[in-house]
């Protein structure tokens, strides 16, 4: 029984060593489960002379690459916490992750050192200058963390204080002995659940090694070991990190690593490397619906896997009828590391069912004072069962209920087979490309302008990214409108990753209003639904 995820690296290497378990699409490098092996306790080795003990917090700050993977295992061997980041996050991002997990180590590569310097930089003096208001969530004081450089230049890659990758990983490691408490944290991943700043939601080896075998249960399976899989989903998402590479080191699969998609350069892709699982999130459908001759250039997909977010019913019987793929659709979160239900276990098709619950894992509805609802009302879905996280960093509030119950804040409603048809989410998360945004978040950097007077932020449908960011504003009223809406770009380009920037801004004069004085969404988002249709001029 495996008490540490990277036991299956172990298993993997031991039973298939010469077979290759990675490769990357853009540099053509690829790794055997025996060297990713190595590669991971050199990973331990390098730890150890950084000082890291286990429990304590490594950021990884990179994109889909060998590297990624061997580090993100070899935290895990090591018993430290890996602190998977988006390689995209802006600089305050950055930041605000390191103070609250308190990390010791950040390891970055070519797309994210700039960042990460900057914002280790400033922590820097923030620290030597004694300023207030850094303080992590354990309630230390900030450390300023080591950087390890992964670059495709050694040399000038590399920058004073740090550390290469190369030296990093140049000592042979040492073989951990002893079991793991199933029960350690594992990963920390920032998220807010359904709305609010984010929070690291706290998944144990238990919970992480759960999912991956309830997601192995389920019949017909997702991934087999002959199978060739698209990596084309970020490793720092839960649903790139535990769903698609959990089940590849479990099943010794292999994985093909993309950074960023492109509708054709994906398809030349899958055409070169037999690409039989195509784990993707909504947009991408929709991106291949436009290219002329799918059906041939998917010829050796024998599965598409979609998840993060909604897939629209029509948008799947169309790609279904023009290549004869199936598409399956599943519904998860981050606090369930990451999959609960998959239409693989559905017994007929359905449209818009996110599909039945996974072996272990029990659904329940409630409605708003907590009892089942009648007949086929909806409810708030929750969840219990062995993959759940242990509440949120750092002292496991808000987690699972003393009977192992967590409320989701999503609303669905379950059939005669069991099959969950999801309705609504019961708080304001936008899910962009499969990545949450929080309103607040957008909000609060908006309302730094001092030209603005009040801001507020919703989701929209988009057909490419499902969701898009709009926001509404209220300027002084000496400021030129158009101004303000430049100002808001530019404020929101400076300090937030791409898929969080609002795709529309609007001025308005005033906003609605609740009696007790909160802004009235469900009427901003009626306008957008009116503008939509045509009824409004922008």
């Amino acid at each position: 029984m495996q008490t540490n995820l990277a036991d299956l690296l172990t298993i993997a290497a031991a039973e298939e060593p010469h077979r290759i378990a990675l490769s990357e699409a853009a540099t053509g490098r690829a790794i055997h489960w025996s060297a990713l092996e190595d590669l991971t306790d050199r990973v331990v080795a390098g730890l150890d002379r950084l000082g890291v003990v286990g429990g304590q917090r490594v950021m990884i700050a990179m994109s889909n690459r060998i590297e990624f993977v061997a580090a993100y295992l070899g935290v895990l061997r090591a018993r430290a916490v890996a602190v998977p980041v988006n390689a995209r996050s802006a600089t305050g991002e950055i930041l605000a992750s390191i103070v609250d997990s308190g990390a010791r180590v950040v390891i970055a590569d070519g797309g994210t050192l700039d960042v990460v310097r900057t914002a280790v930089t400033g922590l820097t003096e923030a620290i030597s200058s004694g300023a207030e208001g850094f303080r992590s969530a354990l309630d230390e004081d900030p450390i300023a963390p080591v950087v390890v450089a992964v670059s495709d230049d050694p040399v000038g890659g590399v920058a004073a204080g740090e550390v290469s990758w190369q030296d990093f990983v140049a000592e042979e490691g040492q073989k951990v002995v002893g079991r793991e408490d199933p029960e350690a944290l594992a990963v920390l991943l920032y998220t807010s659940g359904t709305s609010g700043r984010p929070r690291g939601a706290m998944l144990s080896h238990r919970a992480l090694l759960g999912n991956i075998e309830q997601i192995a249960s389920v019949q017909p399976p997702m991934i087999v070991g002959q199978d060739v899989v698209l990596g084309v989903l970020p490793l720092f998402h839960v649903y790139g990190l535990n769903a698609v590479l959990g089940q590849v080191l479990k099943q010794h699969a292999r994985l093909v690593l993309v950074n960023g998609f492109d509708a054709e350069e994906a398809l030349d892709l899958i055409e070169d490397e037999a690409i039989s699982v195509v784990p993707v999130a909504p947009p991408v459908i929709a991106y291949w619906m436009q290219v002329p001759s799918l059906s041939e250039r998917l010829g050796p997909v024998r599965l598409v896997l979609s998840g993060s977010a909604p897939l629209d019913p029509a948008l799947t019987a169309a790609f279904v009828e023009r290549t004869g793929i199936a598409v399956h659709q599943g519904y998860g979160l981050t606090e369930a590391a990451p999959v609960v239900t998959s239409t693989l276990g559905s017994a007929r098709t359905q449209p818009r069912t996110v599909g039945t619950a996974l072996p272990g894992i029990e659904l329940r509805l409630v409605d708003e004072v907590g009892r089942e609802p009648e007949g086929e009302a909806g409810g708030q879905i929750l969840v219990r069962g062995a993959n759940l996280f242990s509440g949120y960093w750092h002292d496991g509030s808000d987690g699972p209920d003393a009977e192992g119950w967590f409320a989701t804040g999503d609303v669905g409603y379950l059939d005669g087979d069991g099959d969950l048809f999801l309705v609504d989410r019961l708080k304001e998360l936008v899910i962009v490309s499969g990545f949450n945004v929080y309103p607040s978040e957008v909000e609060d950097v908006v309302r730094e302008i001092d030209e603005v007077v009040e801001a507020a932020v919703i989701g929209v449908p988009d057909e490419l990214t499902g969701e898009a960011v709009v926001a509404y504003v209220k300027p002084r009223d000496d400021v030129d409108p158009a101004a303000v809406v430049d100002l808001v770009r530019e404020r929101c380009a400076a300090r937030l990753a791409r898929f969080k920037q609002p795709s529309q801004v609007h001025v308005v004069d005033s906003f609605p209003h609740t009696v007790t004085g909160k802004v009235q969404k469900g009427r901003l988002r009626a306008t957008e639904r009116r503008r939509a249709l045509g009824l409004l001029e922008d």
